[in-house]
């Protein structure tokens, strides 16, 4: 038998889940002030968010972009307080709004919501209450005890009126943690201390207070142990006993010996007390008497916060693994638990009553019973009172207390009981009766009120009855609080509250017959009528048939009413509503048509009989509303041309509602009728709509009636928007026509769409006065040359003036063009240019006359500029064209003119006189033109001159190409002529270097040799002389000889120099002897020639050469014969260089020169000289202490194996570099001495890898902790596990498994050795270290799955969030777990493959809830399908439920096609029964052929009636011949659904069932089956049903017909009441249509009356000399207002609702 819990615990959701960030779940970043929301501070990427968790809506949580150190929401709405440094503030998330900010002098530690609208902020040394009321700042409310200095703040609590504040911190004291609170009183304003973790305030009435206690419950674990304290703070209420104080031992497991209390909640709904601590564990006690409950352990992880769970008045809090865990009380099994599992039946008893919970049933009815069989009858009715439930209130419990008679002077038994439980609270319904029944006899009515009133009796329909015979109003009262709508209804209507009818049924869900009460309520009050007509409509379903009202008001005529209830009724403009919008419309156009234009002019409706309104407006002379309504063209041409009737702005607006044709037609239709009256209309009509009418049809309509104005005015309005060319031409056409100059003038200017050539064409024959739009147009578009010849032609010379002189002067070289072309006079051009003014380009001018051979006779002209002093260039030009073509001293014009373009000039020079143009180009320094035309031309010497003048290293460059046909001659000119001539030394210094940079040395000796050797004025420049001698050293050795000697201005030392490295040891001596320096020249002597001198004449700073030419043998006796140290060093230099170190180490040390240390080491090193080397670097380090020579002198005595000497050396004082020397060693193996110097430098990790070479293991650990360094770890833990040292290698190990990249190196170490279970042991020890990371717990999965497979489950229980699970998921599938497969697959939210893999191996894996849990939740839609298949064939009587949870995405048509395949649709029947809400066909046609087959008629109608969507007719045929009435009954039903009347009432027929067959017959509106039916009852005799035939196909007979059967058969008594109905409608209809042809000759002659006014006053088409559409607009009239009809004197009303005077005179 399962155990009894007393408590439900549950996990509401996993934060981790929701995307927080683990890190981010603890008490420094999550916050929950309530059951209602949770907030996470977390950093995503380099953007701090804060997280809101809705408890609502878990799966979207909120994430705004925040920065701030703390976060706390509202208790109560989404309201959130954020603490930045010391700013402080509160938005609204909602309203997006900043609500209140502060901020604070001193810093915030802790801060939290103590009520919806406070805030408490505990700084270091006070507490302070924020209240969100108004403008107010934080108010100190006290100062915080010296016992909580330097505690941590973990909680703040208040009672519920907030006179009682308490703070509580912890503290870490003696290895334990230490809590600290302070109890503050506001009233009296004085603090306590004391020591406790965790409390809370509670209300809690004793049994006999009339006021609840307001109790203190707080926690304390020290080291005497756990202790809960219960007390009562401050003076208990007036008539209050105290409360008892309570302590009681708070048992902690001998596991949890540090655990301590961290959170307290009460639950006041059951006076219960949690109790949670640091390890998990919950305990519960009993408020009241402080026994314990129930304690267990809930969560592994610790609940750092937690709140009140209001919905259970239980606890709910976080622990750090993000889950969401609420407790509370199990309010089934909590008694029963109290009873037999702790065997306290007092604390069941009080609990049960406390609370009104169930299991004590027992207990309470034995007590009763023994207090009433003692006679303690008051006692026994507090029993009968106070039992949960209610179990011992009933009418037995009553029958007893009646038959126990009353004593003497006392009440009744009864009478007592009745008194306790009205004094307890309400009566139950039996318990009302028995009491009201003697009240009501003797006549207390207030009494009964009274109770009423306070809610203490339990209302009935028969206390009603009771009540009713003596008060109505009260009973009302009683129907009321019972629900019984049909007494409540009918006592309104017997008080004539009609209003609170319908609002009373809706609210309850009741219908009574509307229309007979809204008949009632028409006869007393027409208007009260009307609102409540208008409540029976004003909900989406209206309570009763508008119809049926509609009728009910037309009954008693009262149109008004009808109009105002239609018009609120049919606000929402249903399509199904349309006859009555058409009933609405048609009544008022007959009785009032001024409501009618209002009610359409409103556009309300739109789904009215729009061609029977538009008559009937027609007719009520609504001409407007008329057209809006008609569709027919006849129809609206025949009212649109009445326009002066219409409106011209609706008319206008009306056009846009026309098809393209339509409107053509209606225009047409109006010019043709009115073309005087109607222009201006269709005009605007044209302007507007011309896009979608088109313009070209608008022209072509235009003119058909020869209407150039309205051509004019329409084309005008839409000319500037339109870019259509035949728009531009037919306007100024039109404006042409109508003489509008002026326009013509613009639109050719300013537009750019028309035809140029057809619009010059069209000008050219207009022959307008006025040439000025002719000129624009050719001018525009360049046809001047077309336009003077035009203009010339036609004497029109003088617009050619106003041409060139007003309107485009730029244009005058074109005209002259023309003018020349034409032969005009020569003296006219000339006088036309001198005229001419303006700005025009003077080169296209010459260019127009230069191209007719006509230049010189711009001569003139030309002068008289320059004399005005004009520098334009080319007016320049061509005066120099024409002194050069003339020869008029062109040569002195080129050169001295400073203004003319000498690039123009050159090139028209070039044909005529080239020197003319190396004149015009040299002057513009037209570089490349100018030697193009000195090449072409070979005018080479001046080609020379130009360049040296010229100075231009990059023109230079260019002509001295090698692929230059001209160089060799241009060359030729420069040596010869324009060097010589030159004396600028620029010129030359630029012209040499051009020959430099060219690479021609030759042509530059030439050149030199021109300049330097001929007595020129260069002669002596030095830097010519070095030039030549270096030019000939690299290009003509033969010659330097030669210039060494003829020059004598050169630099000597360097050139002798340049003459060595060159091997010219001839000329370098040379030079030294011309100019004395005998010294240099006896050492190149004796260095090259005679090397064989006596040594012993050399001094010492020469010795170094003997050292190499000789042999040392000689050296060495030298430096014996001078001892000089510089003799001795230079000598070991020497040996040094021949490898002889152990001689170089002598001689450097007779020297006692350290200088050459670093080589001296090199080479001793190269040749492991080592005990010399010391000698040398002893003496170094006496001379100059260096650090290199320390550093390898420490080395050196390594390598001699000197430890004592290197010891004593590296302990004293030095420079050297220890560490350096000590990796030389360790490198070369020499560990005893890297040991010494890693030791001397605290290089741990170096000395840790020493000692492992040396096998010293645990000094290794030690050494490797100093380090702490993960490659130190690394390398001392994998020689440990060589060495088989597994205890030190765990050690090291747990150093390393905390660095993830360092994992995967660490694990295969130990398994390419075999040591898994080493490796196990050591992954289990680190899992509890603080930096234990996802690596850690994925690798251990992992080999558990290889190595213990029996322990992976519960590892991935207790750590799947903090594995790698597709890792993990790959080893789980290779070890075949598939439990554990499935386990992660969910938690991935791999949901396909869990559902496939627990199909696959449903042995091992499958489990219903988890199957269930994950199915509806898998992407794949395909697995629905073979899951379907997997239970039918594993579990199928699990199937059903199965298929409610895949019915939301499952494809019911597969469904059902499968399920059809199986043969197993009936083991799916509540499957298909809960998805036909669909209306899915498969779905609908399956369920109804297992209804029939089942012979369940009643389910397959229902189906049949809410749902549409399968084969009626098959399902019909097959209905049709069952064996069942009813079946073969909803076949007809079936026939009729789908127009087959006749198949469903010959169905009917054949059943006879009659009332169908006549109600299918009338609905088929077919008059001959309605009439076979008749004449079929008549056969069968049924006259009764004959006369219901009258009644119900009514619409459908011939009177005629009718009147004959009967005849015939003798039955005119049943027909008599339909032919009385006949009579009546006939003659209505008569009625009615003699006062429409009435109405109709009215109209008629007030019609033609007015069309002879119109004749009579004819009016001119143009007045004067304006246009009609410019003339000032006639207003239209407007149409005078119709009377009421029927009504005189009324007025129309001004919108659709009426004014308060009456518009209708109905008399009653």
């Amino acid at each position: 038998m399962a155990q009894i819990l007393p408590i439900r615990f549950q996990e509401h959701l996993q934060l981790q889940n929701l995307g927080v960030n683990p890190a981010n779940i603890g008490f420094s970043y999550l916050t929950m002030e309530s059951d209602k929301f949770i907030c996470i501070r977390e950093k995503v990427g380099e953007q701090n968010q804060v997280v809101i968790v809705d408890m609502s809506d878990p799966n979207n949580p909120i994430r705004r972009p925040i920065s701030a150190d703390s976060a706390i929401m509202n208790p109560a709405s989404k309201v959130i307080a954020l603490k930045a440094a010391k700013t402080l503030q509160i938005f609204n998330i909602e309203m997006k709004s900043k609500m209140k900010a502060h901020t604070t002098t001193e810093e915030v530690l802790f801060w939290k919501w103590i009520s919806v609208n406070t805030v408490a902020l505990v700084t270091d040394t006070a507490v302070y209450h924020w209240s969100m009321e108004g403008d107010s700042q934080p108010t100190k409310v006290f100062d915080r005890h010296a016992s909580l200095a330097g505690c941590q703040i973990i909680n703040y609590r208040t009672d519920e009126q907030q006179k009682w504040l308490l703070l509580i911190g912890i503290s870490a004291q003696q290895n334990r943690v230490v809590g600290a609170m302070q109890l503050y009183s506001v009233d009296r304003k004085v603090s306590q201390p004391i020591e406790g973790h965790a409390a809370a305030f509670g209300e809690f009435k004793v049994e006999g207070n009339a006021k609840p206690s307001t109790l203190f419950c707080f926690a304390v674990r020290s080291q005497a142990g756990g202790k809960l304290h219960i007390i009562e703070v401050g003076q208990p209420a007036a008539g209050n006993q105290p409360f008892a104080k309570k302590a009681v031992d708070v048992f902690f497991p001998p596991e949890a010996q540090t655990d301590f209390p961290v959170a307290m909640q009460i639950g006041n709904k059951h006076g219960v007390i949690y109790l949670i601590t640091k390890y998990g564990y919950i305990h519960l006690y009993d408020l009241e008497s402080g026994v314990c409950i129930y304690m267990n352990r809930i969560s592994a992880e610790t609940i750092f916060v937690t709140a009140p769970h209001e919905a259970t008045s239980g606890i709910i809090g976080v622990n750090k693994k993000g889950q969401v865990l609420s407790v509370c009380v199990e309010e089934e099994n909590i008694v029963n638990y109290a009873t037999n599992v702790l065997q306290n039946p007092d604390l069941a008893l009080r609990m049960a009553v406390r609370s009104n919970l169930v299991g004590a049933e027992e207990l309470f009815a034995r007590k009763f019973n023994t207090l009433f069989a003692q006679g303690s009858y008051s006692e026994a009715a507090k029993v009968a009172a106070s039992a949960p439930k209610g179990i011992l209130r009933t009418a037995e419990t009553i029958r007893k207390f009646q038959s126990v008679p009353a004593q003497p002077g006392q009440a009744s038994p009864l009478l007592q009981y009745f008194g306790i439980l009205l004094d307890q609270g309400q009566l139950n319904k039996f318990e009302s009766l028995e009491l009201c029944r003697p009240v009501l006899q003797q006549g207390r009515k207030q009494l009964l009120e009274k109770w009423l009133k306070e809610d203490k009796l339990e209302c009935s329909e028969e206390l009603g009855d009771l009540v009713k015979a003596s008060d109505p109003t009260l009973a009302l009262s009683v129907y009321l609080r019972a629900n019984v709508p049909s007494k409540v209804i009918q006592c309104f209507a017997e008080t004539g509250q009609f209003q609170k009818i319908v609002l009373y049924a809706k609210k309850v869900g009741y219908t009574p017959d509307w229309v007979f009460l809204l008949r009632n309520v028409m006869r007393v009050n027409p208007d009260q009528g009307l609102q409540f007509a208008q409540m029976l409509v004003q909900d989406e379903e209206p309570l009763a048939n508008i119809n049926q009202i509609v009728d009910v008001f037309m009954e008693g005529s009262l149109v008004q009413q009808c109009t105002s209830f239609l018009l609120d009724a049919l606000k929402n403009n249903r399509p199904a509503e349309g006859h009555l919008q058409t009933r609405l419309l048609e009544m008022n156009l007959i009785h009032a048509p001024q409501v009618a234009d209002a009610i359409l002019g409103n556009q309300m409706f739109t789904h009215y009989d729009r061609a029977h309104v538009a008559q009937l407006c027609e007719k009520a002379g609504l001409l407007q509303r008329a057209l809006e309504h008609y569709t027919d063209l006849y129809d609206i041409k025949r009212a649109v041309v009445h326009t002066h009737l219409l409106n011209p702005e609706w008319l206008v607006n009306f056009f846009g509602s026309l098809s393209v044709d339509d409107s053509l037609e209606c225009l047409r239709a109006m010019l043709s009728a009115n073309i005087r009256q109607n222009l201006q209309l269709s005009v605007q009509v044209a302007s507007k709509y011309h896009e979608q009418l088109g313009t070209q049809a608008l022209v072509e309509l235009f003119e058909s009636f020869k209407s150039y104005e309205g051509l004019f005015y329409f084309l005008g309005s839409i000319v500037n928007f339109s870019q259509e060319p035949d728009v531009h031409f037919k306007y100024i056409q039109a404006a042409c026509k109508t003489g509008q100059i002026k326009e013509v003038e613009r639109i050719c200017r300013e537009s750019n769409c028309y035809d140029p050539d057809r619009v010059k064409n069209f000008l050219k024959e207009a022959k307008l006065t006025d040439q000025l739009p002719l000129i624009i147009v050719c001018d525009r578009f360049d046809f001047v040359h077309d336009l003077v010849l035009y203009l010339y032609r036609n004497n029109l010379q003088k617009y050619i003036e106003i041409y060139v002189q007003k309107v485009n002067p730029s244009r005058l070289p074109v005209v002259i063009g023309g003018l020349l072309d034409v032969d005009c006079s020569e003296d006219v051009i000339k006088n036309l240019i001198m005229v001419v003014r303006g700005q025009f380009s003077t080169d296209e001018l010459v260019d127009e006359v230069e191209k007719r051979n006509r230049l010189k006779l711009l001569l003139p002209w030309l002068e008289s500029r320059i004399h005005e002093g004009c520098e334009e260039p080319a007016t320049h030009n061509a005066l120099a064209k024409i002194y050069i073509d003339s020869n008029n001293t062109p040569e002195r014009f080129l050169k001295e003119n400073p203004f003319y373009d000498s690039a123009v000039v050159g090139r028209y020079c070039e044909k005529r006189d080239p020197h003319l143009a190396c004149v015009a180009y040299e002057r513009g320094q037209c570089d490349l033109d100018l030697i193009k035309v000195c090449n072409e031309n070979s005018l080479f010497k001046s080609e020379a001159r130009y360049l040296v003048r010229r100075k231009d290293p990059e023109l230079w460059a260019k002509v001295l190409e090698e692929n230059n046909p001209y160089r060799r001659q241009l060359i030729d000119q420069v040596v010869q002529t324009a060097l010589s001539e030159t004396q600028d030394p620029e010129e030359v210094s630029v012209t040499v270097k051009a020959f430099m940079t060219a690479d021609l040395p030759n042509e530059l000796i030439e050149l030199l040799e021109k300049i330097v050797l001929d007595n020129s004025v260069f002669s002596e420049h030095r830097n010519l002389q070095n030039l030549l001698i270096l030019t000939a050293i690299k290009a003509d050795r033969t010659r330097v000889m030669e210039y060494i000697n003829r020059l004598d201005n050169y630099d000597a030392p360097d050139i002798a120099n340049i003459a060595i490295s060159n091997e010219l040891f001839e000329e370098a001596f040379a030079i030294f002897k011309k100019f004395d320096v005998n010294t240099s020249a006896i050492q190149l002597n004796i260095d090259q020639f005679c090397p064989a001198a006596d040594f012993f004449f050399f001094s010492i700073s020469t010795f170094k050469h003997l050292c190499f030419d000789w042999n040392l043998d000689r050296a060495y006796e030298f430096a014996e014969r001078c001892n000089e140290p510089a003799v001795w060093s230079q000598l070991a230099r020497a040996q040094l260089q021949r490898d002889l170190v152990k001689e170089a180490i002598d001689s450097y040390i007779k020297a006692v020169d350290p200088s050459a240390y670093m080589e001296v080491v090199n080479a001793a090193s190269k040749n492991n000289n080592w005990e010399d080397l010391v000698k040398f670097l002893q003496m170094a380090r006496k001379k100059a202490r260096e650090s290199y020579v320390e550093t390898e002198l420490i080395f050196a005595l390594a390598k001699t194996n000197r430890l004592a000497e290197l010891e004593e050396f590296v302990s004293g004082p030095n420079n050297a570099h220890i560490q350096q020397v000590g990796d030389r060693c360790y490198e070369e193996g020499m560990y005893e001495a890297a040991k010494l110097l890693y030791n001397n430098v605290s290089n741990f990790a170096r000395l840790a890898s020493t000692l492992v070479h040396l096998g010293e293991y645990q000094a290794a650990v030690d050494s490797a902790r100093k380090a702490n360094s993960t490659r130190t770890w690394k390398e001392v833990c994998f020689a440990c596990v060589n060495g088989e040292e597994f205890r030190l290698a765990q050690i090291c190990g747990l150093h390393i498994v905390i660095h993830a990249d360092e994992l995967e190196d660490l694990i295969s170490y130990y398994q390419d050795r075999g040591y898994f279970e080493e490796l196990i042991a050591l992954l289990e020890a680190a899992l509890g270290l603080e930096r234990a990371h996802m690596g850690m717990f994925t690798e251990l999965a992992i080999l558990y799955s290889k190595f213990k497979p029996q322990k992976m489950r519960e590892h991935l229980e207790l750590f799947w969030s903090r594995v790698n699970i597709p890792k993990v998921l790959r080893a789980a599938e290779q070890s075949h777990l598939w439990a554990e497969l499935v386990f992660l697959y969910d938690k991935y939210e791999e949901y396909d493959n869990a559902v496939i893999t627990m199909m696959n191996h449903a042995t091992d894996a499958w489990k219903e809830g988890l199957f269930k849990d994950i199915i509806a939740k898998v992407a794949n839609v395909e697995l629905y399908y073979k899951s379907l298949s997997f239970y039918l064939e594993y579990k199928p009587l699990l199937i059903n439920d199965l298929l409610t949870i895949l019915s939301p995405r499952l494809d019911h048509n597969r469904a059902v096609s499968f399920f059809s395949k199986m043969n197993q649709l009936k083991l799916v029947k509540p499957y298909l029964r809960s998805v036909q809400n669909h209306n899915n066909k498969a779905v609908n046609e399956a369920l109804n052929n297992l209804l029939t087959e089942e012979e369940d008629y009643q389910s397959l109608r229902a189906s049949i009636d809410a749902y549409d969507n399968f084969d009626t007719i098959d399902l019909a045929q097959r209905l049709e011949k069952h064996e069942l009435i009813e079946f073969r009954r909803i076949a007809a039903y079936l026939y009729k659904r789908n127009n087959r009347w006749r198949q469903s009432v010959e169905l009917c027929k054949k059943d006879k069932l009659y009332k169908d067959a006549m109600l299918f017959a009338a609905e088929s509106k077919d008059a001959e089956l309605a009439e076979t039916l008749l004449q079929w009852f008549l056969e069968e005799d049924r006259k009764e049903c004959f006369a219901a035939c009258l009644f119900a196909s009514y619409d459908l007979l011939h009177p005629d017909v009718v009147l004959e059967l009967s005849w015939r058969h003798n039955i005119m008594d049943f027909a008599m009441p339909y032919f009385i109905q006949v009579m009546r409608e006939y003659l209505t209809k008569v009625d009615e249509f003699a006062a429409k042809v009435t109405v109709d000759k009215l109209e008629e002659a007030e019609s033609h009356r007015k069309t002879e006014d119109d004749v009579k006053e004819p009016q001119p088409m143009v007045f004067g000399q304006q246009l009609m559409l410019t003339a000032a607009t006639t207003p239209v009239a407007p149409q005078p207002a119709y009377p009421a009809y029927g009504y005189p004197g009324a007025a129309a009303p001004a919108a659709a609702g009426y004014p308060a005077q009456p518009a209708y005179g109905f008399n009653m």
